[in-house]
């Protein structure tokens, strides 16, 4: 699945939005080696970035969530709602599994999200990922930030369209809330990995969902995720 607009064969237009340099130097190192991906542009701050945003329109925004002027989180909401933007991709990037801004994140749009000190070839396929229209949403901290925001208690609701699905994409979006890729979904249901991207792609379009990652705010806040 790629992003609506985006020729497949173009290279990969990336921005890095973070206040720290060395991360910055990092991941622009990172970019720079390889050939499908190409820099567009960096910022500081999140003001800063929601301005290079609109003036480049980069396929994927790797963004921190701490930043002084306009958090990431700010930033993020103003590329979501912005329909001119409707194809650029954001992945946030944080220093902690658990970060509490996480979870506001991913309702707010994010593609994903990555640890700042992930391996360098998570961050390349997290890109990829973003680009192609999905997410890379591990099940692993997908599970860490489901359980912290348990342990507050927050209010669930189901969604309005909850019930236009069957019981096979229900089942489907459950496991999409696990954190599991269309492959994984596909031998948990004995499905070919087609019949599962299928069943995905029905899930998001019923669910009037942007992307992977805000059907698995779905998923918990309807209560199938636990």
């Amino acid at each position: 699945m790629t992003s609506p607009g985006r020729d497949p064969d173009a290279r990969i237009r990336v921005a890095v939005v973070d206040d720290q340099p060395l991360v910055r130097m990092g991941l622009r190192t990172l970019i720079n080696s390889e050939d499908d991906l190409e820099l567009v542009g960096e910022a500081e701050d999140g003001r800063a970035g929601l301005e290079l945003v609109r003036r480049v329109r980069p396929d994927v925004v790797l963004m921190d969530i701490r930043m002084p002027r306009l958090d990431g989180i700010a930033a993020l909401r103003a590329v979501a709602a912005d329909p001119t933007l409707a194809g650029v991709r954001v992945i946030v990037l944080t220093t902690f599994e658990t970060d509490e801004h996480v979870f506001d994140a991913l309702q707010a749009g994010a593609a994903g999200f990555l640890i700042k000190d992930a391996e360098p070839a998570d961050m390349l396929r997290a890109v990829r990922l973003a680009a192609a229209g999905e997410s890379l949403l591990s099940p692993s901290v997908t599970r860490r930030v489901i359980d912290s925001f348990s342990a507050r208690g927050p209010v669930r609701r189901a969604h309005d369209r909850l019930g236009d699905l069957t019981e096979r994409e229900r089942e489907v979006l459950a496991l999409i809330g696990e954190g599991l890729s269309n492959d994984e979904i596909g031998t948990r249901l004995v499905v070919s990995p087609a019949t599962a991207r299928t069943h995905v792609s029905r899930v998001m379009t019923k669910l009037g969902a942007r992307d992977r990652a805000q059907l698995v705010v779905i998923a918990y806040q309807s209560g199938l995720v636990r």
